[in-house]
């Protein structure tokens, strides 16, 4: 591509012989201002980035500002005539990938691997929203986000109770990602020009610390109740409350006529924890709960609390669960930020530390009960591990469970979950070994070599 005139591209090329212009039943605008693609792209911070990602490049007017700069660049692109001249145009370029396939569809798991993932789009219009979902729905490898989209929409991600825009989207978004509006683009770097302005938006993780703990599901359902009649009282769309009404909007310090957009963030949480019956501050991991020590042949010795085993770096027991589903696919969960020991660190399906006196066969299935929500009626013994640095000094026995979903992970015990294949976990593990709880890594290797 060259530029034609003060930093303005053109948005057709010819490609194969033919004429490629934006289309419509894709909602393809062309961003042709140069000097915006460009500022655009830095927002990013490619520069030695692992792994940067660029759906529906396009003609590539970030693209060429993006090529050399990250470790490697992913482009996704669905158009029938753009993504395979987009791959031979890099054909020959070892940093850069191209995807023909639909963004909003593609397999995301592959991408925890590079640790630092940065996604970066001009969004069409017509599925800006969807591929926004697919990619930054926890969980998700993500890491940041730059996002050009229709400006009414950017208000709505970025939008504070009391602010124009404040609806469902915002508080759907804002529950995971910090949303910063960064700048607002006319329709003049556009061809074909849309009839609205444009917005750019950066996305970050939301720091879990900054929320208490509750039920991901009841928390959606809840808030599409409310915002599903904006002009309606909230008392009239919403399920019997425990305690009724009236006790709800007292602990919330509301007037009974509360309406949606009249609560925060933070009030919508406490909401649906009032519904979760989750009245208490959150409650991490006992540290008086009592555990079997054991000698260096796994014999009882006596009991003490978590608190001091771990703080002694005393030997105990502990079980490791991989629930593995028909597809043999190992589903492995986000370690909750309220465990005491590898917090946010991904782990087993489930994993736990014996009662004193329980056996590892009924920890095992009490551990998928508590922490995932699954009833299994019995597992198989895969591997057993001597104690020691490896297994933060537990005797461990992992254990194989078959299940195919859904899961109903419990969240004062666990972030988020995920299936993954052995490929996608064995190619993780392999670049990536911090990511994970080490006793997991300890029965991932010993399960691999069974």
């Amino acid at each position: 591509m060259r530029s034609q005139g003060q930093g303005k591209r053109s948005s057709t090329r010819i490609i194969s012989g033919q004429e490629v212009a934006p289309r419509k039943s894709m909602g393809q605008n062309f961003l042709v201002d140069d000097s915006i693609a460009k500022w655009i792209a830095d927002q990013i911070e490619p520069d030695g980035a692992p792994f940067v990602v660029e759906p529906g490049p396009g003609l590539g007017a970030m693209t060429q500002h993006l090529v050399g700069r990250s470790q490697q660049l992913l482009l996704i692109e669905k158009d029938h005539s753009l993504g395979p001249e987009l791959q031979k145009r890099f054909a020959t370029r070892e940093d850069v990938m191209v995807m023909h396939e639909d963004a909003t569809k593609v397999d995301t798991r592959g991408w925890y691997r590079h640790g630092d993932v940065r996604v970066i789009g001009n969004l069409p219009y017509s599925v800006g929203g969807e591929i926004l979902k697919h990619m930054l729905t926890p969980p998700t490898p993500v890491t940041s986000a730059v996002f050009m989209l229709q400006k009414e929409v950017c208000d709505r991600l970025a939008a504070k109770v009391g602010q124009d825009g404040y609806g469902a989207l915002s508080i759907l978004v804002q529950r995971d990602w910090d949303v910063e509006m960064l700048r607002v683009i006319g329709p003049e770097a556009f061809n074909p020009k849309p009839r609205v302005d444009s917005a750019i938006v950066k996305m970050t993780p939301r720091d879990p610390r900054t929320l208490p703990v509750y039920d991901r599901r009841t928390f959606e359902r809840l808030v599409r109740l409310g915002f599903g009649q904006r002009r309606k009282q909230m008392k009239n769309l919403l399920p019997e409350a425990p305690g009724g009404w009236q006790a709800l909007v007292d602990a919330l310090g509301k007037p009974a006529t509360l309406r949606a957009e009249e609560l925060s963030l933070e009030e919508w949480v406490q909401l649906s924890r009032f519904y979760e019956n989750r009245t208490g501050a959150d409650a991490g991991q006992k540290a008086t709960e009592m555990f079997d020590v054991v000698n260096e042949r796994n014999e009882v010795t006596g009991q003490l609390t978590r608190g001091e085993v771990h703080a002694r770096g005393l030997l105990h027991r502990a079980v490791h669960v991989f629930v593995i589903n028909a597809r043999g696919e190992i589903y492995l969960q986000k370690r909750s930020h309220l465990k005491d020991v590898s917090p946010l660190k991904w782990d087993s399906s489930a994993a736990g530390h014996l009662d004193v006196g329980e056996s590892y066969a009924a920890c095992a299935i009490r551990e998928t009960r508590e922490e995932v929500g699954i009833e299994i009626s019995g597992t198989e013994l895969a591997a057993e591990l001597s104690a020691g640095e490896h297994t933060d000094h537990e005797f461990v026995e992992l254990h194989l469970a078959r299940h195919n979903g859904p899961m109903k992970p419990f969240p004062e015990e666990v972030a988020c979950g995920e299936w993954f294949s052995p490929e996608t976990l064995d190619s993780w593990i392999n670049a990536r070994p911090q990511d994970f709880a080490k006793g997991f890594v300890s029965c991932w290797k010993a399960w691999k070599n069974t």
